[in-house]
């Protein structure tokens, strides 16, 4: 690769042709100032926080998508470098809600974060201010207009990242907002909630809809019992949030930390990962076996349950009819687990702790009812559960390591844990099915074909005699191209994994945000995929089939996977939906209500 020599605060640099000033900087240990930068997804030079000073150029130059050029001399930190940038950020905090005290993101905020480097102590360009209501109407996502900076990345995740694009910058000039088109509720618009906005924005403008003050009454609630269960991607990132580095394992700290907050009872999804295996991996054998439709697809994540639903119907009956696995163990506690402790299910409070945003708007979909209760009454994301353990004033880091509860459905495997990671429910479907195809237990259990950030994998295995192709894709545009791919011909695939967030649940819409400058040192989700397959490994049992608990499950409650009863709790269906339903702010998708009012394709 050609290379070019620059200079940079007077160090000599030598990098790639093809760098930014920014990245050159960045390789000798310059940190440059960003805002509105995000590494392969928003790279325009809109917020200028990231000027520098060129020698012989006319002006200052934006160093995140300024090219390197040979001899170039470069300063970061000159009086009139600085000046600009304070500038900048008060022209940009002169229309902003500076209620930093009570703000969500108060303390880890990017916007904060500079105004205090900059040392910005008052606004010199007070005035006018933009106005705009909250949008709080969805299960999953907040936008709060007052506090969005217009930077863009929440747009270009969206449109590049997810491929769906329902954010855009609306109106003009100062009346510029970002938001869903004809200024429609998120409620309403053909969002999936995967929640990449909300990790991409800088600020506050995006956050979850938060359930903490409803799970704390249900805790100090006599009457109720109380239930909380993990996903396995929550272990993976809490630490985050208590200064541990990216990608250490805390399941221990994280079980102890829960029984202090007053739970009746902990739980790991992972046991519901492993009989949502056992549903699914029959289901698949069924299809297989007897001429099912194929591919079969997994149904694991809201996020693309949502997007086939929107932009794919024609694939609904591809879908496994398993529900997802927090779905299924809220089934099971307020049933199988109720009758063993004589519990009115009414009496009992699921609370769910996701990774993802987009299982809050699971949770409340009217068919998530198995027992005709609620599977699943609430869900906190992995910041939410941070945010409790702090209000609770827990000393985190200094926790003994606890075990989860053990009685009934207290077990797990290793082919749970990696369920948080993309790949790892094809993983482990494989694991159980290869067995069953085989008809014996076999050794080798690692489908390293299916691990890693690659967008799409693909693998063929000879299993019983018969080829079994998959695929796994994740982050919805790469579903988006499989998919297409599939309706062309061009691939054929028996089972295909679809996770909505690129990387899987490590790095879902609801785990702690990481500001944009450590994105571009590191890939997040290869090193919070590493503290899952860490676990897996440590584990006895790795098969989901094996799981003790499971099998007496079955024994005394389901009969057998895909039984009458386990259809009743454990399975669901999909509704096709209007992307623009003729209703509220639009009518025919001719413009705004005021205009669809007199247009005549009524």
């Amino acid at each position: 690769m050609e290379k070019v020599t620059l200079t940079i605060d007077n160090i000599k640099v030598e990098v790639p042709k093809d760098y930014t000033i920014l990245q050159a900087a960045k390789s000798v240990g310059i940190n440059i100032p960003t805002l509105c930068y995000m590494k392969d997804v928003n790279e325009v030079g809109a917020c200028r926080v990231c000027l520098v000073e060129i020698q012989g150029a006319r002006g200052l130059q934006a160093s995140c998508v300024h090219p390197v050029a040979e001899g170039m001399v470069v300063k970061t930190n000159t009086k009139k470098v600085r000046d600009a940038r304070k500038a900048t950020v008060e022209l940009i905090l002169s229309n902003h809600n500076r209620e930093c005290l009570t703000c969500f993101r108060n303390r880890n905020c990017e916007l904060q974060t500079l105004a205090e480097e900059l040392n910005i102590g008052e606004i010199p360009f007070e005035g006018e201010k933009t106005v705009a209501p909250i949008d709080s109407q969805s299960h999953s996502i907040v936008r709060d207009p007052s506090k969005c900076i217009l930077c863009g990345r929440c747009v270009n995740v969206c449109k590049k990242v997810q491929d769906i694009g329902i954010l855009e910058f609306n109106n003009r000039g100062f009346k510029t907002t970002v938001g869903p088109a004809f200024e429609v509720s998120m409620a309403d618009a053909p969002c999936i909630y995967c929640g990449q906005c909300i990790v991409a924005c800088p600020v506050a403008a995006l956050r979850e809809k938060e359930d903490i003050e409803r799970v704390w009454d249900a805790i100090e609630n006599p009457n109720m019992h109380v239930v909380v269960q993990t996903a396995p991607a929550v272990r993976a990132a809490l630490g985050e949030e208590f200064g541990l580095p990216i990608g250490t394992r805390v399941t221990g700290k994280m079980v102890a930390a829960l029984k202090r907050l007053g739970f009746d009872k902990v739980y790991d999804t992972n046991f519901a990962a492993d009989l949502t295996i056992m549903e699914e991996g029959h289901e698949l054998l069924d299809r297989l076996q007897n001429g099912g439709k194929l591919p079969m697809i997994t149904s694991c994540s809201p996020g693309w349950i949502r997007f086939c639903e929107f932009y794919y119907p024609e694939f609904l009956d591809n879908l496994s009819t398993c529900k997802s696995p927090h779905q299924m163990m809220g089934a099971i506690i307020k049933s199988y687990y109720a009758q063993k402790n004589n519990l009115d299910p009414k009496n009992i409070f699921v609370v769910s702790i996701m990774p993802c945003t987009s299982k809050k708007t699971e949770s409340a979909r009217p068919e998530m009812k198995g027992t005709g209760y609620r599977d699943v009454d609430a869900v906190l994301t992995t910041r939410e559960l941070a945010k409790m353990i702090k209000q609770a004033r827990i000393d985190f880091l200094k926790l003994e390591d606890e075990n989860f509860d053990e009685d009934y459905l207290g077990d797990y495997t290793g082919a749970g844990v990696i369920f948080g990671a993309t790949g790892g429910v094809m993983e482990a479907a494989l694991r159980t099915v290869a067995d069953v195809l085989e008809g014996k237990e076999l050794e080798n259990i690692e489908y390293t074909a299916v691990r890693g950030t690659e967008g799409i994998k693909e693998a063929a295995l000879t299993l019983g005699g018969k080829t079994v192709k998959v695929a796994v894709a994740h982050g919805t545009a790469m579903a988006k191209k499989l998919l297409d791919m599939v309706k062309a011909g061009e691939k054929e695939y028996h089972f295909i994994e679809v996770m909505g967030c690129s990387g899987g649940c490590v790095c879902g819409g609801g785990q702690p945000q990481i500001d944009a400058q450590t994105l571009m040192d590191m890939d997040v989700r290869v090193e919070r995929a590493k503290a899952l397959y860490e676990e897996d490994e440590l584990l006895t049992i790795r098969k989901s089939h094996k799981n003790p608990q499971v099998i007496k499950l079955y024994e005394e409650f389901l009969g057998k996977p895909n039984s009458h009863k386990a259809h009743e709790l454990l399975h669901t269906h999909y509704t096709a939906r209007e992307k623009f339903p003729i209703n509220k702010n639009v009518a025919c998708g001719c413009a705004h209500a005021e205009a669809a009012a007199a247009c005549d394709h009524k």
